[in-house]
């Protein structure tokens, strides 16, 4: 059983709506459940917008009235699995799973349990559909202890999903950007045991392809 939680946005320009949402994380903030954690120099840019003649007679516009600059927003589909340990985050141009800690690793640990596996070998294949040539593997702790520690165990455990992605991966020039981000970019409240074991994740991302 999973549990769908879709976020559209629209906007309209005299008639032409273009939808979606484009959400850019920050480390001040959190957003239970719909809003991706997005790490300084990691955004993927929304295709340009089509181009609108502001003299064409279909528009309408009032007298004296002006177009806004157009926009383009991605539409982003987030679904997240009813434990919450697995949770699927799809644009228009991208992929994201993020696997809750806890799945995967011991307590303060970067060494796998035994499902671990099974797990981190679906997502590779997934990548070998989507024929992705480029996948960022970020690992993030709650607020928990220090920073510093949470720094070394989130990267620690980012390698290990490395590595094992990269048994099954089977395109030899995909690039891997492997990073950790101790308790910054959190995507629920640090305040309870829930959101921090949200906050404990592995998230790994790739470009959606032409394999679906």
């Amino acid at each position: 059983m999973t549990k769908h939680c879709r976020t559209t946005a629209a906007t309209a320009v005299a008639g032409l709506v273009i939808a979606g949402a484009h959400f850019i994380g920050a480390t001040s903030a959190y957003a239970d459940d719909v809003t991706p954690s997005v790490p300084p120099g990691t955004e993927v840019s929304a295709s340009p917008p089509v181009a609108i003649k502001a003299d064409s007679p279909g528009l309408k516009l009032p007298q004296g009235g002006t177009l806004a600059p157009s926009k383009v927003l991605d539409m982003v589909e987030v679904v997240e699995d009813l434990g919450g340990e697995e949770r699927r985050q799809e644009t228009n141009q991208t992929v994201m799973m993020a696997l809750q800690s806890e799945v995967m690793f011991p307590e303060d640990s970067a060494v796998f349990n035994a499902q671990a596996s099974a797990r981190i070998q679906a997502i590779a294949q997934e990548i070998n559909s989507q024929k992705a040539t480029a996948v960022r593997v970020f690992g993030f702790t709650d607020d928990q202890g220090s920073y510093e520690h949470g720094k070394e165990l989130s990267k620690k455990r980012a390698d290990a999903v490395q590595a094992e992605l990269a048994k099954t991966v089977t395109n030899p020039s995909v690039q891997f950007d492997v990073r950790g981000y101790s308790e910054d970019y959190p995507i629920a409240d640090n305040g309870t045991e829930e959101g921090r074991k949200k906050n404990r994740r592995v998230e790994i991302t790739f470009p959606r392809g032409s394999g679906q």
